[in-house]
């Protein structure tokens, strides 16, 4: 059974959405009388569902990183860069690269061509 849907306890839902929607290309969908923003690739995948959090949940507190595939690390951070999104250092791993950020609810992010490497 495939994974399809991630929450997000976030306290900025709308900056939280417009940041996956303009860095990532995610589409925002919103139903009325629901608290949850789901946000849909465009590429397919798992869906993420923003949900507001509560008063005690502390900011960027999970154990959980969220990987998004790209094939070309370095010009989808130099993209990123151009709208405003800054990576970290580029690391270089067994065959493949990744950079890490965090989104505006300091959730951890990486971006990674791990799905793309030649495996002998």
């Amino acid at each position: 059974m495939p994974l399809s849907r991630l929450i997000i306890y976030a306290r900025a839902v709308d900056e939280t959405a417009r940041f996956y929607e303009k860095h990532f290309g995610f589409e925002i969908s919103r139903h009325p009388g629901d608290r949850i923003v789901e946000l849909c690739s465009r590429d397919g995948g798992a869906k993420l569902m923003l949900h507001p959090a509560a008063k005690g949940q502390r900011a960027g507190q999970s154990v959980i990183k969220l990987v998004f595939d790209v094939e070309d690390v370095e010009a989808f951070c130099r993209r990123s860069k151009e709208n405003g999104l800054e990576f970290g250092p580029i690391h270089q791993a067994d065959g493949y690269q990744f950079a890490n950020t965090k989104d505006p609810c300091q959730n951890s992010i990486s971006v990674s061509s791990r799905a793309f490497r030649k495996v002998d």
